[in-house]
């Protein structure tokens, strides 16, 4: 009898986790990136889980930014840079020298294959037809929604 109880305890519990389990854009992006870095940089299974933490918080992040400044492309850029710094400096308290090395070494890489993993699935905001796109001409920006770009100044 005890061990029909426990069985079933463990068998509710287990279902009950891979529900609550998160399954937004975000960890699927961190998922995808982590099991990518993990399969590089040959980690243990201490060091798989840490970073397996640290990308869905920073991924979350990256993706909040994403959404946020979606019609300012320059303001992603240099949220997610400091987000990816933030990650640096995690990585490298439990990474071995030749890994932080070599993981410092790939990190381009690593955006990138971030990025268009987040094309691939449609979780990066696209801008809008009507978006205004900043532009470095001067005092001017450029905004999109037809084929003719139109100049429009900066403060507007």
């Amino acid at each position: 009898m005890k061990k029909i109880i426990v069985m079933s305890c463990v068998v509710f519990a287990t279902t009950f986790h891979s529900i609550a389990q998160d399954n937004s854009p975000a960890a699927a992006r961190a998922n995808h990136l982590t099991d990518k870095m993990i399969r590089d940089l040959r980690l243990n299974n201490f060091q798989a889980n840490k970073l397996r933490a640290i990308n869905q918080e920073k991924i979350s992040k990256i993706a909040a930014f994403e959404t946020e400044f979606a019609n300012d492309p320059t303001l992603v850029d240099k949220n997610c840079k400091g987000v990816c710094k933030e990650r640096d400096r995690e990585l490298q308290s439990f990474l071995s020298a030749e890994q932080y090395s070599k993981y410092y070494a790939s990190r381009n890489q690593y955006n990138k294959a971030d990025r268009d993993f987040a094309a691939q699935i449609g979780a990066r905001p696209t801008l809008t037809a009507d978006a205004k796109v900043k532009m470095p001409i001067g005092d001017k920006v450029v905004t999109g929604g037809s084929k003719t770009q139109t100049f429009v100044k900066a403060d507007e």
